[in-house]
């Protein structure tokens, strides 16, 4: 099963005199990286919240963010008034408005309330903490559909590079009949004897340099291992890197063997083919 990297999750609490909203976002990365915006208030959780995150995301870059509006009255909550002024002059400074309007667009920022309260109500963080679980839920279930979407992309370049490689199978033959044909026609122009003897031997000898039979087999098999990799019960995009890059190895050898113009156009199909797949493998988790 393949899971990608990219997902989007959202789930909004209403509370009764505020309503929050969660937000998760998540993008190809080599490790995961969570980036957190959260209003003071909520600092206390914030490893907590981190630790649901890194449980069920593994990989990707993350944001997470929890916005807070205040829908009703709340006895023990204040205008920040120093964090609302500076929020106006850096306002002021990017778009002409006037007071009402730049306060209006402070007020909206993060922090721009405080709170009395020293500990966070315990009834509201399990509320968040269900709202940040619902919200983790959507993000996955994105992840799942579009690695549904990139399972068929895997599967489409397979097809092809299998293709491709039967090609250069059923090529191969007429490939090393023209190298002794080439090898054969440099020593008529040299107009020399030769040992019919020794010019055969040195000849299997050459031709065995050229042989690609451990590298279409070997192709082969790496081919056949990215597709059962792709059909595991767990996503593993690290592992079907590595495959891949065993593929693009064998992919090489056979080119730098070749040694005929229409079996090197193949091998340049399937390095366009394999480039195609790498640039997928990113978004794999």
């Amino acid at each position: 099963m393949i899971l990608s990297m990219t997902g989007y999750g959202k789930q909004s609490i209403q509370l009764p005199t505020k309503k929050i909203t969660i937000e998760l976002k998540s993008l190809n990365s080599k490790n995961l990286d969570i980036n957190a915006r959260i209003p003071q208030g909520y600092r206390e959780k914030e490893i907590e919240f981190r630790k649901l995150l890194a449980e069920r995301l593994v990989r990707g870059k993350v944001d997470f963010g929890m916005y807070v509006e205040i829908t009703g009255e709340e006895a023990t909550a204040e205008i920040n008034e120093g964090v609302v002024k500076r929020y106006m002059e850096q306002l002021g400074k990017i778009a002409d408005g006037d007071a009402i309007k730049l306060l209006e667009l402070a007020l909206r920022m993060p922090d721009t309330l405080k709170t009395d309260k020293d500990e966070l109500d315990e009834a509201e963080y399990l509320a968040i903490k269900t709202g940040l679980q619902q919200a983790l839920e959507a993000l996955l279930l994105f992840r799942e559909e579009e690695g549904k979407v990139l399972n068929q992309e895997f599967k489409l370049r397979l097809k092809l590079l299998k293709e491709l490689l039967q090609r250069v199978i059923e090529m191969d033959p007429e490939r090393l009949e023209n190298v002794r044909e080439k090898l054969e026609k440099a020593v008529n122009d040299l107009q020399v004897e030769v040992d019919t003897n020794r010019f055969e031997q040195e000849l299997i000898y050459y031709l065995e340099k050229y042989d690609i039979t451990e590298e279409k087999v070997r192709l082969k098999n790496h081919l056949n291992y990215f597709e059962t990799t792709l059909d595991t019960k767990e996503s593993n995009g690290k592992k079907l890197g590595f495959i891949s890059q065993e593929i693009g190895r064998e992919i090489n050898t056979i080119g730098s063997k070749a040694n005929f113009a229409p079996m090197q156009q193949l091998v340049v199909q399937m390095k366009d083919e394999l480039e195609k797949i790498k640039e997928q493998l990113l978004n794999v988790l």
